[in-house]
């Protein structure tokens, strides 16, 4: 058998999460990939930041991404979904969505990556339990809710609140900010439950999953529960993640669970559903 060449990969976002992803794979951390390509709307931070990586490689347009990769690493503001989306699952390629809050209200683009043989993979990111929610949504769920408590700091500047005129700073005790559907979360909160999406992606869907957002003074990690009834399962699962330093929306364990997801590809055993 012929050498098998490495999957390039490219990375749409370079700031808390595109940036450890890229620097494990510059390091060799996950066989049989390569770092391929970056964008960032800071060229030159981005360029400086690679100072440091054993192979620079170019930074390039959204839409050129698709073009240098086989597979493109989407860790930008969800507004950009589109733009990095179509091109990608246009060339048939495989498509990692962080901002899958935004891919609720796009979703026409599974139907484009079917038609071109390209690939949307929504890592698990910041949440747990996704194998669990697959399998009993293979048989009859009842309910899922989840509950998320965030750092004050964690919410500002999100959707939902500023159309409400809700103000977070100097909160003395938890407040709760937000009841509704996950499709209704994920619009109003875009940079914080993307893990609602997900979870509601791996369930009873967007309109039928329902979510809790609570502002909490007194909390210093992102924290989801979630509960679950079905016929096969009663599930209540907890996680408490650490926020970045650099950006206190996003969660340690995003960055990681791409990783993950990515040495999962290219793995001869790979664990979980």
């Amino acid at each position: 058998m012929g050498e098998q060449h490495p999957m390039r990969v490219a990375i749409a976002g370079f700031g808390a999460i595109g940036r450890v992803v890229a620097e494990r794979l510059d390091r060799g951390a996950i066989g049989g990939l390569v770092l391929a390509a970056v964008s960032a709307r800071d060229i030159a931070r981005a360029e400086q930041t690679m100072a440091g990586f054993a192979r620079v490689v170019p930074v390039l347009p959204l839409a050129r991404l698709a073009d240098a990769a086989d597979i493109v690493i989407e860790c930008a503001p969800a507004a950009l979904l589109r733009e990095i989306a179509e091109p990608a699952l246009a060339a048939g390629r495989t498509l990692v969505v962080l901002s899958c809050g935004a891919l609720l209200d796009h979703f026409d683009l599974v139907d484009l990556a079917r038609r071109h043989g390209g690939r949307i993979l929504v890592p698990t990111g910041a949440l747990l339990g996704l194998d669990a929610v697959q399998a009993a949504a293979q048989g009859n769920i009842a309910r899922v809710h989840m509950i998320t408590k965030k750092p004050p700091a964690g919410l500002d500047g999100a959707p939902y609140l500023v159309e409400r005129g809700i103000r977070l700073a100097g909160l003395g005790e938890a407040r709760r900010v937000f009841t509704g559907t996950a499709r209704e979360a994920a619009r109003g909160f875009p940079a914080n439950v993307n893990v609602a999406a997900a979870l509601a992606l791996a369930g009873l869907g967007p309109d039928r999953t329902t979510v809790e957002i609570w502002a909490d003074p007194a909390v210093n990690r992102n924290t989801h529960r979630i509960e679950l009834e079905s016929d096969a399962v009663r599930l209540s699962m907890q996680i408490e993640n650490v926020p970045s330093a650099e950006n206190p929306k996003t969660g340690r364990l995003t960055p990681l669970s791409v990783i993950a997801l990515l040495k999962k590809l290219a793995a001869p055993l790979a664990i979980g559903t």
